[in-house]
């Protein structure tokens, strides 16, 4: 079972080997830059930190009817809310806009006209 460096070497001689031993190679080298470059898995794209104040704000604004996902930026003076962002991804009409933005408004305690809403880039 053991191999000798002779028969190694003639081995690696076979192009078909050599081709695949790169193309393995190319692989790892390819699956090691993703995991490095393009975060693997991270779930975080950017090094902002939603507040509790706005995870509770998303958990809420993703129960509305026709919203699949809606990402919350609260602004802040004093430690109250003034006003507030909402990005989101579904069903773009005035109905989901309006619902949006009252709900946000009633739960942040803040007029409705500080309150902006947008669809997401599909």
């Amino acid at each position: 079972m053991t191999l000798s460096l002779a028969k190694f070497k003639e081995f690696c001689k076979n192009r078909t080997v050599r081709i695949v031993a790169v193309c393995i190679a190319a692989l790892l080298l390819l699956f090691a830059a993703y995991k490095v470059f393009a975060g693997g898995g991270s779930s975080k794209k950017s090094g902002y930190v939603m507040s509790e104040r706005e995870e509770r704000l998303h958990v809420l604004l993703c129960g509305i009817e026709g919203v699949k996902d809606v990402k919350a930026m609260v602004t802040e003076e004093d430690g109250s809310p003034v006003g507030v962002v909402i990005v989101f991804e579904g069903e773009d009409g005035f109905l989901t806009r309006m619902r949006l933005t009252d709900v946000a408004a009633a739960a942040l305690n803040i007029d409705r006209r500080a309150v902006v809403v947008y669809p997401a880039d599909s």
